[in-house]
């Protein structure tokens, strides 16, 4: 059916796609065929072709099978963006089992809960984590544990051994494994597109996480609608010139589905990156005369193009495509980047949605500070946030709900969750947005981030725009906090970029000229850095933590 916003898409973009049925894992089939000795990962100076990746996948699939793996387990994956993550990735979903994303910065708390939760038969991780594993299985039974090092796939470095891991008795060795395997057989298992392919864990800020279900469908769906979504530019460079910067993280569904599978689709190199350090991934991207994909996080864009290297580095040619999502980008940065010359696109989505749901056009009519327009096959509404019944009309804030093949299947064990969050086929956000004439949609806040100061209803995003225009502020979030009079004020925290020197009224003042009084701070917070997720989501919900034991001693 013809959507208002679909006068906006580019010229070859469709309003709906005939998605093929089949697993995501035999998308590689696409680049192994095509391109078998294109590099598919370029590791620290070391190339995995096409092919060779497939003969990896295959040899691990049927070493895993051999341990007794069978459709349906659950395998835990506990890998940073290595080589080794890759090839779990698919071996696993080849034989039918379901991976099970953990950040490999959990606790051994949140891993335990995890993983008891998951039901995991299979944990695969790496060294320098072995201490936090050692205490999860003291908590949870997890019959294989498989273990390697991120160096063993960099050729020239040594290649570890079992003993050289600090591995328990019965624990097996990943480089080990493969290699004890020759067949490059493709597993016999009936894999459809409705089975379970992944579970990730998400929304741990009211409670215990949530282990969102996406099926084999939701992955082939939010691959080909990031893939040809961006296909306007895609297809003017030759692939030979495809080149993808993959420093999100693949445990996030972010960096899963529009770095790692849109690179296999659009048979682009990947250079991984295990971890975001300024100064490494300068180096790493001088490297390249070109990178023609990097998908972002504000904070990393913004470290990026006012890195004192950039200019030497000619950013501003090298970088092609910058995409930014999980947390919203200050329109002055957006500026800021568009007038470097570089195309650039921002867009929203969820774990709950496979990552995407909402974009800017790449060519066409973009809006600075607005998340864009809904994706093919995707329906947007918003509804009032009371009861989420009601459709709001345009410039009144409404929750953001969404039903698409995108959509997760449901919560992992968890029926009263999936029974809130998915209603009538509708995945309620909890997110809060406008919609303006045009069909655009502009994020106002998350709907528990709201604050209620004196009666008013007050979104952060908006403070936080403003403070991120202040001349000398690096970065910065604004956040509600309680307050005897008002019920709730507003609070600043701001981090300074490097010699500058504030007081917080000066910081009060400037918000005040460009905001209402009662938006305005009125208290101000200078800090050295903001605490930050693993792909550079500011986490509002430490700071209010902080500031609620402040203000409430343990006695």
């Amino acid at each position: 059916m013809e959507k208002p916003w679909h006068r906006h898409y580019d010229y070859d973009v469709p309003a709906t796609i005939r998605y093929p049925r089949l697993p995501v894992h035999e998308l590689l089939q696409i680049p192994a065929g095509a391109y078998p000795d294109k590099a598919a990962l370029y590791f620290y100076g070391t190339e995995i072709s096409f092919w060779e990746l497939r003969g990896l996948i295959l040899r691990m699939a049927n070493a895993l099978g051999s341990l007794g793996i069978q459709k349906g387990d659950r395998v835990g994956i506990h890998l940073p963006n290595i080589p080794q993550y890759v090839i779990s990735y698919y071996a696993v979903m080849s034989l039918g089992a379901v991976v099970v994303n953990l950040n490999p910065l959990y606790t051994p708390g949140e891993l335990t809960f995890m993983a008891g939760n998951a039901g995991i038969t299979t944990l695969i991780t790496f060294d320098t984590v072995v201490p936090a594993i050692k205490a999860l299985c003291r908590e949870v039974e997890i019959p294989r544990v498989i273990v390697t090092r991120p160096t063993d796939f960099i050729k020239g470095m040594p290649r570890s051994t079992a003993a050289d891991l600090d591995m328990e008795p019965g624990w097996i060795h990943f480089s080990d494994l493969l290699e004890g395997c020759a067949s490059c057989r493709r597993p016999r298992v009936q894999v459809g597109p409705e089975d379970v392919a992944m579970i990730n864990y998400t929304g741990g800020t009211t409670g215990l996480p949530k282990g969102a279900v996406l099926t084999h469908a939701n992955l082939v769906a939010a691959t080909l609608q990031c893939a040809l979504w961006g296909k306007v530019t895609q297809q003017l460079y030759s692939v030979d010139r495809r080149y993808v910067m993959a420093v999100l993280p693949f445990f996030h569904v972010y960096g899963n589905i529009v770095v790692m599978n849109y690179s296999v689709f659009t048979c682009s190199t990947q250079i991984l990156v295990p971890r975001f350090n300024i100064d490494e991934m300068m180096d790493i991207m001088s490297r390249f005369k070109e990178i023609y994909f990097f998908p972002a996080v504000p904070t990393m864009i913004n470290a990026i193009i006012n890195h004192p290297r950039a200019g030497e580095l000619e950013m501003d040619r090298k970088l092609k495509l910058l995409n930014s999502g999980a947390a919203p980008m200050p329109v002055e940065l957006i500026d800021q980047v568009r007038d470097m010359g570089i195309n650039f696109s921002e867009g929203y989505g969820l774990t709950e949605s496979t990552s995407l749901g909402i974009s800017n056009p790449v060519l066409g009519l973009k809006k600075a500070g607005s998340i864009g327009i809904p994706f093919p096959d995707t329906d947007v509404r918003l509804v009032d946030i009371e009861e989420g019944t009601r459709e709001v009309p345009p410039g009144e804030p409404g929750e953001i709900i969404i039903r698409s093949p995108l959509v997760m299947q449901g919560y992992w064990n968890n029926p009263g969750e999936t029974a809130r969050q998915l209603r009538d086929g509708w995945l309620y956000t909890g997110d809060i947005a406008v919609r303006d004439e045009d069909g655009y949609l502009f994020v106002v806040d998350r709907k528990k981030d709201m604050i209620i100061a004196g009666g008013y209803n007050i979104y952060p995003r908006e403070i936080d725009e403003v403070l991120y225009s202040h001349p000398k502020v690096a970065d910065a979030v604004a956040v509600g906090i309680k307050d005897q009079y008002r019920g709730e004020t507003v609070k600043a925290y701001v981090v300074l970029k490097p010699g500058e020197t504030a007081s917080p009224e000066e910081i009060i003042a400037y918000c005040r000229e460009r905001l209402a009084a009662y938006k305005a701070p009125k208290l101000v917070e200078f800090r050295d850095s903001l605490p930050k997720s693993a792909v550079g989501k500011i986490l509002r919900r430490i700071l209010r933590e902080e500031e609620e034991a402040r203000q409430n001693p343990k006695p």
